[in-house]
């Protein structure tokens, strides 16, 4: 069974621990990877048109969803992309996929470069939705982006600041926290079923430190892991199409195609969104399935 039309979930061991994933449609593989504070759900409205044209893969990320929360490691590791990337890489591994389209949101689409860097043999084409790589985000800071993008240092403060905080009245954070990164500032463009998922996952006390060390490794090791990429000269070989809102937060970093351009072997594909806020696959969905389609069904 699954809360998304026409798909399955099942459990998945991989890396250390056990991911939910949910699949659906055939074709060539899709994974999917969501970002913060969503899990699954984020995909609900899109996922299925897309399985009309590719096979569907959904995991929650770890410390997401139905997957397992494992308790953090002093340096944050346990939370990197890099073990997020693994993650995936051993989902792609338990289904006998040697490579896959990516398509990444949020959280998930840090997950998705990362992956493309440690793993380029296992990618074929990605898509990244409404992010900057990390470096270059925390780079472009200034006060209005501190104060719109506040989060980043909120959660990543020391362990457990942020969870006494968000637990105090987890509903009222999280709530405040989609609503205000939707262009319209309500709850209005999530439904039913996606709400509650987000709501369930924020009353547990092991997912709420999983979102804070998920962040907490945001401004350690994974800014470290790109400087040694960028140092390096490393590329993102796969060819990467680059989709922002127009009222999101990339589009506050300057020219954010242009940064997605540096980091990339071939030309960087990309399309700003009007109409929509961080949150687009809920908010405008017909207008993301538009924008990335076209880029995993090549001519």
């Amino acid at each position: 069974m699954s809360d998304i039309a026409g798909f399955t979930q099942s459990y998945i061991e991989t890396n250390g621990l056990r991911l939910s994933v949910h699949q659906g449609g055939q074709g060539v593989p899709l994974v999917l990877l969501h970002g913060y504070p969503q899990n699954h759900m984020c995909w609900a409205r899109i996922a299925p048109a897309l399985a009309q044209d590719f096979h569907v893969i959904i995991p929650d990320l770890r410390g997401y969803g139905d997957s397992d929360a494992p308790a953090d490691d002093a340096d944050h590791h346990t939370y990197s992309k890099r073990e997020m990337a693994k993650d995936v890489i051993g989902v792609l591994d338990y289904m006998g996929l040697e490579r896959a389209h990516i398509l990444g949101h949020d959280r998930g689409a840090r997950v998705t470069y990362r992956l493309a860097l440690d793993h380029p043999d296992r990618v074929d084409r990605l898509g990244i939705i409404e992010v900057v790589p990390t470096g270059d985000f925390w780079g472009a800071w200034d006060a209005e982006l501190a104060l719109k993008a506040y989060h980043w240092t909120f959660l990543a403060q020391p362990a457990p600041l942020p969870e006494r905080m968000i637990s105090a009245d987890p509903r009222t954070y999280f709530d405040w926290t989609l609503s205000s990164w939707t262009q319209c500032r309500t709850l209005a463009p999530f439904e039913g079923p996606a709400l509650e998922s987000y709501r369930r996952q924020a009353r547990d006390p092991a997912r709420v430190a999983a979102m804070c060390a998920d962040y907490r490794a945001g401004a350690g090791i994974d800014r470290a892991l790109d400087e040694a990429d960028r140092l390096a000269g490393n590329k993102i070989a796969a060819p990467l199409h680059f989709v922002w809102a127009s009222a999101g937060f990339p589009a506050r970093a300057g020219d954010p195609k242009g940064i997605w351009q540096a980091w990339c072997a071939q030309p960087v594909t990309g399309q700003e969104l009007h109409g929509t806020g961080h949150f687009a696959m809920e908010e405008v969905p017909d207008a993301v399935l538009q924008a990335v389609r076209p880029h995993f069904l090549p001519d």
